[in-house]
């Protein structure tokens, strides 16, 4: 029988016992050689093809021609891996722009195609200043830990506002 006091009785049992919705974090990922890296979605001005970089080739930093911009371009595999990516790299790819707190907008070179991923806030974690201070990765305060295919995947997630001090000036700090 439907009556609309089932239907209320039902409905407030319903309401009773609300699903429990885990908070998550947004997150574009990519793979620069074995890192699994994330940048959260607020940070990410624009996914674009790979465009030509300029620069002197001495250091990590670059530019490139977005439309009637110039864009500043840090080569993290270079940072990270201290050697550059293929020359095939070079004209395929993509060029993940980001834009910081201050509004500064630069690209971060990727080989391949970024994805959308949603983790779970309970699978984000602080990485310790130790091991930040002594790897390459002080760009990352933290890490996701997340169940992929059988295994757990390891992703590190940038922080914008500590990707281009580290190549502002010789003294970190």
């Amino acid at each position: 029988m439907n009556s609309p006091l089932m239907n209320r009785q039902s409905g407030e049992l319903e309401s009773a016992r609300p699903e429990e919705r885990v908070a998550t974090l947004k997150l574009i990922a990519f793979t620069l050689g074995n890192l699994h890296l994330a940048l959260r979605i607020e940070s990410v001005y624009k996914i674009l093809a790979r465009t030509p970089v300029y620069g002197s080739g001495i250091n990590q930093i670059g530019v490139t021609h977005i439309g009637d911009r110039e864009i500043t371009v840090v080569d993290l595999y270079r940072q990270f891996f201290k050697s550059s990516q293929s020359h095939e790299s070079d004209h395929h790819g993509y060029l993940v722009t980001l834009q910081n707190t201050t509004g500064e907008l630069y690209g971060i070179p990727v080989a391949e195609t970024p994805t959308l991923m949603e983790v779970a806030l309970p699978m984000v974690r602080v990485l310790p200043e130790s091991y930040r201070c002594a790897d390459t990765l002080e760009v990352a305060r933290h890490v996701a830990v997340i169940p992929h295919d059988g295994v757990q995947l390891t992703v590190f997630l940038l922080d914008v506002d500590l990707l281009l001090p580290i190549f502002e000036s010789p003294e970190k700090g």
